[in-house]
């Protein structure tokens, strides 16, 4: 179990009765985690209290809307580390940053940095970026993909908010499986690769991802661009009915012959009052130490 902590920016208040109340900057919110089936440890005065409530489908792949207790800005930032970010109000319940994934920030530059090496880093379904950002400023190349548009010129737009447009990051708008299979037969290897994939996506040319059907191709592709002396691999599912168990056993298969460590397990938030753990995703990971 990897614990996430809050920071200055962010904040998970309290869960249960299968949401989550959490403050992003200055914004407190109020929405879905079905995972939170225990009871909420804050009196029902404390959660209406939040700014912003999410309501109607609680699933990624369906469309809600966001109920507003009070006028809130369109977009607002909030900053980790060296990186600056903006936060959105989404019909996916999402706010643009998945605080939990802090755990492999820190493990991913922190290899960066004592690499000693030149490192290239490969982003795939980089969504806003944060990785990207993060992995670029710790001193590697960076190649982000994402089959969004919208997600891209986010990206982007934190890139530029965070004084990193010098940086070497390469946005590149595909569908991460394609875009990989041609990096295979182009040569074009990475020491670190980070994959966040969805339960379910559309490539911008139409192309269908699902998560039980994909993940071992998009495994043993990944494979096919490691760098020969490889230094990480991070992968994270936000799919609530698969076990880290069988994405485990899936990366021994593709990666077990790698010198290194092999680790999975659960992604979880911690509660900022009562330590509380709430899980929020799987992930198998390795490094070379």
């Amino acid at each position: 179990m990897l614990h996430a902590e809050g920071w200055d920016d962010f904040e998970l208040i309290d869960s249960g009765a299968g949401r989550k109340l959490e403050r992003y900057g200055r914004i407190v919110v109020d929405r879905p985690e079905p995972q939170a089936m225990w009871t909420p440890g804050l009196p029902e005065s404390e959660w209406a209290r939040a700014d912003a409530v999410f309501t109607g489908e609680d699933d990624d792949e369906g469309h809600g809307r966001w109920r507003a207790n009070r006028a809130l800005p369109e977009a607002w930032e909030m900053r980790y580390g060296p990186a600056r970010f903006i936060c959105r109000f989404t019909g996916f319940r999402h706010v643009g940053v998945f605080p939990e994934q802090r755990a492999h920030w820190d493990w991913m530059t922190g290899l960066i940095r004592n690499a000693g090496r030149p490192v290239r880093v490969l982003n795939l379904f980089g969504y806003t970026g944060l990785a990207s950002l993060l992995a670029a400023e710790a001193g590697a190349r960076v190649t982000h993909v994402d089959a969004s548009k919208k997600a891209i010129a986010w990206a982007r737009e934190n890139q530029v908010l965070s004084g990193m447009d010098a940086l070497p990051i390469r946005w590149i708008l595909d569908d991460a499986v394609k875009f990989t299979a041609r990096e295979v037969r182009r040569g074009s290897v990475y020491e670190g690769i980070v994959l966040d994939p969805p339960k379910f996506g559309r490539g911008p040319k139409g192309e269908v991802w699902e998560l039980f059907e994909g993940l071992a191709e998009m495994l043993r592709l990944v494979r096919g661009v490691l760098a020969p002396q490889p230094l990480f691999i991070a992968l994270t599912a936000y799919a609530i009915r698969a076990s880290f168990l069988a994405a485990h056993r899936l990366g021994e298969e593709v990666f077990g012959d790698l010198a290194g460590a092999i680790e999975s397990g659960e992604l979880a938030l911690v509660e900022a009052e009562t330590g509380r753990l709430l899980p929020t995703s799987m992930f198998t990971r390795w490094s070379a130490r």
